[in-house]
């Protein structure tokens, strides 16, 4: 509900936008009212400006992906019609939010050289450590490890068959 009114405020003609009753239009009840109507008046242009930004870059957006894709792309918009600009629309929203969730769930890979050097020299001098082996197979812990390691030969073979694009053996076709 609070979505489709929001995208129907987004994708409203301007003129609409302009007669809505928080423009600076409407009549002032005092001097703080007045003021409040012309920082209402302020931000509402800041959001048309910002529709425009993003209407344009949506533009931008679907012209660079009909030109990657070729016929196929320009098809593919014939296709969608009248839905092409809600679902260019959802695609910006949700490219927005994921980016806000990367950076407030600290995702970004490191920054230093040294955490990552720190990271890999503490694996280096584990894997010689011969006290470090003993640990690992008295506490049991030999069995998480040989789960991940598993797990990173099973990533790595799908790597493979992937970039192969084959199952079994490189086509030599």
């Amino acid at each position: 509900m609070i979505v489709t009114t929001l995208r129907r405020t987004l994708h409203a003609p301007r003129r609409r936008l302009a007669t809505s009753p928080f423009s600076s239009t409407s009549t002032p009840l005092s001097s703080t009212s007045s003021s409040a109507s012309s920082s209402a008046s302020a931000a509402q242009k800041k959001a048309q400006d910002a529709l425009g930004g993003l209407s344009a870059a949506v533009v931008r957006a679907g012209a660079y992906a009909r030109s990657a894709l070729g016929p196929f792309g320009t098809r593919l918009s014939g296709l969608l019609g009248s839905y092409q600009q809600p679902i260019k629309y959802n695609f910006a929203v949700t490219r927005e939010v994921l980016k806000h969730v990367y950076t407030a769930e600290r995702l970004q890979p490191p920054t230093s050289f040294g955490a990552v050097l720190g990271t890999y020299s503490t694996l280096l001098a584990r894997a010689r450590s011969i006290g470090y082996w003993r640990d690992v197979v008295r506490s049991g812990e030999y069995a998480r490890l040989g789960v991940y390691a598993l797990e990173a030969y099973g990533i790595f073979k799908v790597g493979e068959i992937v970039g192969r694009r084959s199952l079994v053996g490189y086509n030599l076709e």
